[in-house]
């Protein structure tokens, strides 16, 4: 990232008291994000509602990523169960199976 793009992407915290707030959110949705800086320290961060949601999407995909990754590095194809056992042992009959609901995964 470029010195300059660091430097537009902030926004001194007295510039809401001077009456700057619509045009710091106008630039927001225009360029993106927008450290808030006070007292010289970033004092947070400013994103369009659709952005947001996009990196906590990103997020909760990455952490899911993560914890299949650990679970396929524990995996044993030798522990598993087929199917068939498992619906002689619960007494589940194929027409039951058939007459669910399918059920979507993302």
């Amino acid at each position: 990232m470029s010195i300059r793009k660091i430097l537009n992407g902030t926004v001194p915290i007295s510039w809401f008291n001077q009456g700057k707030a619509g045009k710091i959110f106008g630039a927001v949705r225009k360029e993106g994000p927008k450290v808030v800086i006070k007292n010289n320290v970033p004092e947070c961060v400013l994103m369009s509602p659709e952005e947001y949601l996009r990196f906590a999407d990103e997020i909760e995909e990455a952490r899911l990523l993560k914890m299949a990754v650990q679970r396929m590095a524990k995996f044993d194809p030798n522990e598993t169960i087929p199917a068939s056992e498992v619906y002689a042992r619960f007494n589940i009959s194929q027409d039951e199976i058939n007459a669910m609901d399918e059920v979507e995964f993302e």
